[in-house]
C-alpha cells in the first residue's frame, strides 16, 4: 500500500464550514495515489488488471493461511477477493470516510446487499417514499416473501421517521438527494433517531457523491452508490459499491457480498478505478454546468418548477447549506404545460442529449420523468409532466441553445 494520505490538503476552506467534514483526505490525492503500490506495479503509472478467476499456492500451508485469518493479505478466489477490486475499493472508502468498501457487479446488487445485511424474516422497513424505483421493487414486492415490510414516508421531518417506527423496525432506507425530486433528510437528526432504537441506516449517495457528501460522518451505518453514475463516470461500466464499518462489511463482504456472488469483474474494477481518476474535476464541471441549467431554467417562460438543490427559494436552504458541499449535473423540470405529449416533444428535439436511462456520465440526457403528484407536493394521484436532464462535459451554451430550441416545441 502506499503512504498514508495527508488530512485536508488541497481542499477548499470553504468545505470546512459543514465540521463532519474537516477531517477528510484530498480527494484528488486519494483517487491518484491511495491503494497503489508502484514498486509492485513495476513502476507502472496505472495497476494491472488481475483477470483471472483463481489463485494458486506453492504450498497446502501457504492456502490455508487464507482460512486461519481471513483478513489475510492472501488471495483465493476472485468471488471473494481481487487485487484489482482492492484498489477500487480502498479509494471509495477513503472518499466517503468509511473504514471498508465492497464493490458489486451494478448499483441493485448493492442495494440490494446493503438492505439484506440488515434485515431478516419477519422485520420492518421505513423507506423514502421517492427512492430509486427498483429499490422500491425490492423492497415491497420482493422482500415481501419472506414477511419483512416496508412503510413509505416523505422523510423531509425527522418526525416522520421516528412516527414511522414499529417494535419490528430494523432499517431506515434514506436517499437524500432523492431520486426525480432530490429530496433531502436531515441526516444528524434521522441517524439520532435511529440510534436511540438500534435501527439500522442505509442511504444511497449516488447524487452528490462523495466529493460532495460523507453520510457516514452524519451517523449513517452504510453508504451505497451506483458507481455506474459518477464514480464509473464514462458510461462503460455497470457496477455498484457498499461502504461502512470493518464490522458491518465484514459481514457483508462474507455474506451478501461472497453468498448471493453479485461480484464487480476486474475489469470492470479498473474501469472504475480509471473513472474515480478524475472524479473531482468531472464533479466540479458537472456541479457548473447543472447550476447553470438549471437557474436558468427557473426563469423559463414554459417552466412550472425545477428540482434542484441550491436554487433561489430551496425550500430545504438550511440542509443543502449544512450536508451538501456540492451539487450534481441532475436536475428535474416540471413543465406549466401538462400531459406526456410536450415532454415527449422537448425530448425528441434535442440534438446534443440522448434519451436514455441512466446519468452521471461524460454525455448529457434527458427523460421522461413520472413521479406521482403527491410525491411533489400534491395531494392527488396524477402525472406531472417532468423532464429528468443530466448535465454532461459538453459547452453549456451548446447544451442551453440546444434546449431552448426543444422548448419551441413545447
Amino acid at each position: 500500500m502506499s503512504s498514508e494520505i495527508p488530512l485536508n490538503g488541497g481542499r477548499a476552506a470553504n468545505d470546512f464550514i459543514i465540521p463532519e467534514y474537516a477531517g477528510l483526505p484530498d480527494a484528488g490525492t486519494v483517487v491518484a495515489h491511495l491503494g497503489e503500490n508502484r514498486e509492485l506495479q513495476r513502476g507502472a503509472v496505472i495497476p494491472p488488471i488481475f483477470q483471472n478467476s483463481l489463485f494458486t499456492f506453492p504450498t497446502c500451508e501457504d492456502r490455508g493461511r487464507k482460512w486461519v485469518s481471513p483478513d489475510a493479505d492472501v488471495y483465493d478466489y476472485t468471488r471473494v477477493s481481487n487485487p484489482t477490486t482492492d484498489i477500487a475499493e480502498a479509494k471509495i472508502a477513503a472518499l466517503e470516510g468509511g473504514e471498508e468498501a465492497r464493490c458489486f457487479g451494478s448499483g441493485m446488487a448493492a442495494i440490494s446487499g446493503a438492505i439484506l445485511s440488515c434485515v431478516k424474516q419477519g422485520d420492518h422497513v421505513v423507506a423514502l417514499e421517492t427512492a430509486y424505483g427498483p429499490t422500491r421493487q425490492f423492497l415491497s414486492d420482493y422482500l415481501c416473501r419472506y414477511g419483512i415490510s416496508v412503510s413509505y414516508i416523505d422523510g423531509s421531518d425527522p418526525q416522520e421517521w421516528a412516527d414511522a417506527i414499529l417494535p419490528n423496525t430494523t432499517l431506515f432506507y434514506l436517499e437524500s438527494p432523492s431520486s426525480v425530486v432530490f429530496k433531502q433528510q436531515d441526516l444528524r437528526a434521522v441517524t439520532a433517531i435511529a440510534k436511540a432504537h438500534n435501527i439500522s441506516t442505509i442511504l444511497d449517495n449516488s447524487w452528490a457523491t462523495p466529493i460532495y457528501q460523507n453520510p457516514l460522518l452524519f451517523g449513517i451505518d452504510l453508504v451505497l452508490h451506483s458507481a455506474t453514475k459518477y464514480l464509473g463516470g464514462h458510461s462503460d461500466v455497470v457496477a455498484g459499491v457498499v461502504v461502512g464499518n470493518k464490522q458491518r462489511m465484514k459481514k457483508l463482504k462474507f455474506e451478501e457480498g461472497c453468498l448471493l456472488g453479485a461480484i464487480l469483474d476486474p475489469f470492470a474494477s479498473w474501469l472504475l478505478i480509471r473513472g474515480l481518476r478524475t472524479l473531482p474535476v468531472r464533479m466540479q464541471h458537472h456541479q457548473k454546468s447543472g447550476r447553470e441549467v438549471a437557474t436558468r431554467m427557473l426563469q423559463h417562460p414554459k417552466v412550472a418548477a425545477v428540482y434542484y438543490p441550491g436554487l433561489p427559494g430551496d425550500p430545504q436552504a438550511e440542509l443543502t447549506r449544512t450536508q451538501l458541499r456540492g451539487t450534481s449535473g441532475l436536475l428535474t423540470v416540471e413543465f406549466k404545460e401538462r400531459g406526456h405529449e410536450a415532454v415527449y416533444r422537448f425530448c425528441n428535439a434535442l440534438q446534443y442529449f440522448g434519451i436514455g436511462c441512466s446519468w452521471g456520465g461524460f454525455e448529457s440526457l434527458a427523460i421522461p420523468s413520472g413521479a406521482m403528484e403527491k410525491s411533489l407536493g400534491g395531494t392527488g394521484t396524477e402525472h406531472r409532466s417532468l423532464v429528468r436532464l443530466h448535465i454532461g462535459l459538453e459547452s453549456v451554451e451548446d447544451l442551453w441553445d440546444d434546449i431552448e430550441n426543444a422548448f419551441k416545441t413545447v
